[in-house]
């Protein structure tokens, strides 16, 4: 009776254990891909939000309305916070939940007006973030930003 009650503790914890390794397998993944901001046949998500974390794929700072990146960097600059924005929504997510931002510069000149605009998407409680100069970006591109938070 007594190696019965060790031999179903030992199956009862491997069982536990097996089940607490696979959860991460298990994990739902939610793909968004808000009209806004998502081109139909894309061959990657805007968004995808895996056990309360939200990876934002890369955006440019193309213009919502009409699809043109506008030559002012500031603007483009908006233009990119403004769609992370509807994708941290599509989330249930806002800026106070990224974890971290990478961002995405043709000229590396640009990151003081690149700043001057981000600080007020991200205000206070800043994410982690690294920045880089890369030598091109989709079309007239000079900034792409791709974001990951959590609740």
């Amino acid at each position: 009776m007594i190696g019965e009650r060790k031999e179903i503790r030992a199956v009862t914890r491997l069982t536990l254990t097996l089940l607490l390794l696979a959860l991460p397998a298990l994990a739902e993944k939610k793909f968004l891909n808000p009209p806004e901001v998502s081109r139909p046949n894309a061959p990657f998500s805007s968004g995808v939000l895996v056990d309360g974390t939200l990876y934002v794929a890369g955006q440019v700072g193309a213009d919502l309305k009409t699809g043109q990146v506008p030559e002012d960097f500031k603007a483009q600059v908006r233009n990119t916070l403004d769609r992370i924005g509807i994708i941290l929504k599509a989330g249930g997510m806002d800026f106070p939940d990224a974890v971290n931002v990478i961002v995405y510069l043709t000229d590396i000149s640009l990151f003081p007006q690149m700043n001057e605009v981000y600080t007020t998407y991200f205000k206070t409680n800043r994410p982690a973030r690294a920045t880089v100069q890369v030598s091109a970006l989709v079309g007239a591109a000079k900034i792409e930003i791709s974001v990951t938070a959590r609740k």
